[in-house]
């Protein structure tokens, strides 16, 4: 399973990526939509992780991008802002976790997601 995180905060990519990684995910990290799209044109990814509020850029712009282009690629939320739940515009994600340096919440989402895609992590 190969999934791509897209944060502006360097440490929590650094960390989501280091836990999904000893969880035997293989991991790329984008810090904005512009490396997140290079990216995306590049490799062929399981999941995507997005942060919402990046700096100047809303992460919801890039959910819209990646459905237009990918429907069949997941996307789990992550955010420090939990109001963001109830935005009509997140609702087209597949999942939504709030933000934290604890990362089972994460990590369980991303599994359910995944099975709910019919998707087997057959982590490598």
């Amino acid at each position: 399973m190969r999934l791509l995180i897209v944060d502006d905060e360097k440490n929590i990519r650094e960390l989501y990526a280091a836990d999904l990684e000893d969880a035997g995910y293989r991991v790329d990290t984008a810090a904005d939509s512009a490396q997140a799209a290079t990216l995306l044109k590049k490799h062929r990814y399981d999941l995507v992780v997005l942060d919402i509020h990046m700096g100047r850029e809303c992460g919801l712009d890039l959910l819209q991008d990646i459905i237009q282009q990918r429907k069949d690629l997941p996307v789990v939320l992550c955010s420090a802002y939990s109001c963001y739940k109830e935005d009509f515009s997140s609702w087209l994600a597949d999942g939504y976790v709030v933000k934290s340096s604890e990362t089972s919440a994460l990590k369980d989402e991303i599994e359910k997601v995944l099975a709910k895609r019919g998707i087997t992590p057959g982590k490598e």
